[in-house]
């Protein structure tokens, strides 16, 4: 496995931590823009800009006990890529860790649900993207960027997924999920209603006991975000996002942030998704130590 340089303040060894990082560095299944296999190190390099001292909470990152496992191998095709990242993860999460995987194309999202343990509380996916991703495959490929959610879906049941943020679909993934009854609260509705009243709206929709966020860059407008693989304007703002990590913390037990392609960036888009990976560490430990 790759050891570039790690991400900031992730300095603890991999027994003492309670968030544990890895990066995916794949994007074969990319259908527009490739480049997101170089998103992992990138966002590291960024996250090395920010103060460890968190402003609102009085929290500081240099005190919290993170770990950086590197990269995965570079794999060959999507199937070597979900078996590989499974088997990274399992043991992440049977340690008791809290994964955080940086992507990589969006098809790396879905191994890393499939690895939480079939024992452990019941889990519940928040899946910020533009696009629906519900194809059963796309260019013959079934783990495709474009079928992410729809594989969540078969792992932990269509109640238990819900899709924020989308504003690009195929008639045939809306007709599709008419019979599987995936939920989602498109980008329109949260401008119309508002973010407070959707992402409610939305983790009330989730009854397990825990909870994981699945975060295309793409589902933040390309204004704050250009540098993705299929950019959709209409998003969702940074502090939309920011709010979603506010209020799932409680509840949150891993995540990802998949889709930032460097080649298209001025920097602007790592740094928010170093930034927000910051952000979930300390609304994570807000919760667990009551601030």
């Amino acid at each position: 496995m790759a050891r570039p340089t790690g991400f900031a303040d992730a300095s603890a060894s991999f027994d003492d931590a309670e968030f544990v990082i890895l990066g995916v560095p794949f994007d074969r299944t990319t259908s527009f823009r490739p480049g997101a296999r170089f998103g992992p190190d990138a966002i590291r390099q960024h996250s090395w800009n920010f103060e460890s001292y968190d402003l609102e909470t009085g929290l500081d990152l240099a005190d919290a006990r993170i770990h950086d496992l590197g990269n995965t191998d570079e794999y060959g095709s999507a199937e070597e890529m979900v078996r590989g990242v499974r088997e990274e993860l399992r043991p992440v999460y049977r340690a008791g860790k809290f994964p955080i995987l940086l992507g990589g194309d969006h098809a790396c999202a879905p191994p890393s649900v499939e690895a939480y343990p079939e024992d452990a509380p019941s889990l519940g996916v928040l899946y910020l993207d533009a696009h629906l991703d519900f194809r059963q495959s796309y260019l013959g490929d079934a783990r495709s960027h474009a079928c992410s959610s729809r594989r969540m879906v078969e792992r932990v049941g269509a109640r238990n997924v819900v899709v924020l943020g989308v504003r690009s679909v195929s008639r045939e993934e809306v007709d599709d999920n008419k019979t599987v009854g995936m939920p989602f609260v498109s980008a329109h509705e949260i401008a119309r209603d508002g973010i407070q009243s959707t992402v409610q709206r939305a983790l009330n929709m989730l009854k397990t006991e825990r909870l994981y966020i699945s975060l295309d860059i793409d589902a933040i407008d390309p204004a704050y975000a250009g540098a993705t693989g299929t950019p959709e304007p209409f998003g969702l703002t940074p502090r939309d996002v920011k709010y979603v990590f506010d209020q799932a913390a409680p509840r949150l037990v891993g995540m990802d942030i998949m889709e930032v392609s460097p080649p298209y960036d001025q920097g602007n888009t790592s740094a928010l998704a170093a930034r927000l990976a910051r952000e979930a560490i300390v609304r994570v430990l807000a919760s667990r130590r009551g601030r």
